[in-house]
């Protein structure tokens, strides 16, 4: 059976706002929803979310049809950037091509990438400990950690060649019986399936 790791999708920017405490945008809400009604996710049965308000709003939305319940995992957050608080867009670009390029280090007192890799990691493994391999799984968070996380999976050096698509709203998939990852980063609304997952 398969797992999901989905990114929430677009949010309202708001500066005056902690970035954990952002909700989805009007466009993030519509794609969310046009995904719950897709096949995969009308056969979800847990959803595990990361903390941050976008991410849940994301899993509520996933689970509308499915009906599954949504858990909350503190450990899911994304990569900790409240050293430097908001950053403007093209600030923010060139701080996580940093983050990705220097995972041993801080950017200005950024969570480590190396760091956040291992976070991820461990908290996706304690919640499969105990999941049954048969029950389709989603898990919600974000594009940072994701990236690790898939890195991770796929055996490879943290890059951010490996990183979602802009826009957040993507989902990657695998295989929950040897955690091989079959679908590269694909738009939330738009994948068709594990069945036609191609790594």
């Amino acid at each position: 059976m398969f797992g999901v790791y989905v990114t929430h999708p677009q949010v309202n920017i708001d500066p005056q706002v902690p970035v954990p405490q952002w909700g989805l945008s009007e466009t993030g809400r519509a794609r969310a929803n046009e995904a719950a009604q897709s096949a995969w996710a009308a056969t979800l049965q847990r959803i595990v979310s990361s903390d941050e308000r976008k991410a849940v709003e994301t899993a509520e939305l996933l689970a509308r049809v499915s009906g599954a319940a949504v858990e909350v995992a503190a450990d899911m957050y994304e990569n900790d950037r409240s050293s430097t608080g908001f950053l403007p867009p093209a600030e923010f670009e060139k701080a996580a091509d940093w983050f990705f390029a220097h995972p041993d280090e801080s950017f200005h007192g950024w969570e480590r990438a190396i760091d956040a890799q291992a976070r991820i990691v461990k908290a996706i493994d304690r919640i499969l400990a105990d999941h049954d391999p048969e029950i389709p799984i989603a898990f919600v968070g974000h594009g940072g950690v994701g990236t690790l996380l898939k890195c991770h999976l796929q055996g490879v050096w943290i890059s951010r060649d490996r990183d979602q698509p802009a826009g957040g709203g993507n989902l990657f998939a695998f295989s929950l019986a040897d955690r091989i990852v079959t679908c590269d980063w694909t738009a939330m609304e738009q994948w068709k399936g594990f069945e036609h997952a191609r790594a």
